[in-house]
């Protein structure tokens, strides 16, 4: 049985591309119950339309507080039979509200190596920094920001006076990558949590060997 998903995103929704890709493909056994965004006119809403994908928009603004719009957001999401809740480019903190219904079921995409760099700027952050390596993190989302259990991560070199417009393109890449392999790993049943350690269990997939400058651990799987 494919692994049941609602996506939610506030922009134009290239991680949920992604997604709708690789299963269109039948690679990704999952199946999108539901793409929600805050924002009327949001790019992730097109792309649904145009694969077929249930959508609708849930705008925060419509609603008295944060909890009434996550209220609003929940009922949707649970009407349309999602096991798991997938945070792509999402841009609202959420509550207990939210999170105590999908237990576990939460998951997020991060543009830097966590716990490093965490918040919405992540990337430019690292940057900023000037550290040598970077990427994007995909991990189990908590009430804290960006500090769930770690699931994949995807590393690509940072080169000195390197711009963002360069380096976010790498890293955005890897995303589109490493996060239907997170969902890929969920549907096969093949991942396992011990407090804030994640285990992968084998599977049946040949490892790939990078194929330029990035380093992914788990290591991406055929398909991938």
């Amino acid at each position: 049985m494919p692994l049941k998903i609602a996506i939610l995103a506030s922009g134009s929704g290239t991680n949920a591309q992604a997604m709708i890709d690789k299963a269109a493909a039948g690679v990704l056994d999952v199946e999108i119950r539901l793409i929600v965004s805050n924002r009327p006119g949001a790019g992730v809403l097109e792309r649904a339309a145009r694969a077929g994908v249930p959508n609708m928009v849930l705008d925060h603004t419509d609603h008295p507080s944060r909890e009434a719009h996550e209220a609003a957001v929940v009922a949707a999401l649970k009407a349309s039979g999602a096991e798991y809740i997938v945070l792509a480019g999402y841009m609202r903190l959420l509550t207990p509200v939210f999170l105590e219904p999908f237990a576990g079921r939460v998951l997020n995409i991060h543009p830097a190596l966590l716990p490093s760099f965490p918040g919405a700027h992540g990337g430019a952050d690292a940057l900023a920094y000037g550290v040598k390596l970077t990427g994007c993190s995909v991990h189990f989302v908590e009430e804290e920001m960006d500090a769930g259990p770690l699931i994949i991560q995807a590393a690509v070199p940072v080169n000195a006076g390197e711009p963002l417009e360069t380096l976010m393109p790498r890293i955005h890449a890897l995303e589109h990558r490493i996060y239907p392999q997170a969902l890929q790993w969920l549907a096969e049943g093949r991942i396992r949590r011990e407090g804030r350690q994640i285990f992968l269990a084998p599977g049946s997939s040949k490892p790939l060997r990078p194929d330029g400058d990035w380093f992914v651990w788990p290591p991406l799987e055929e398909g991938f």
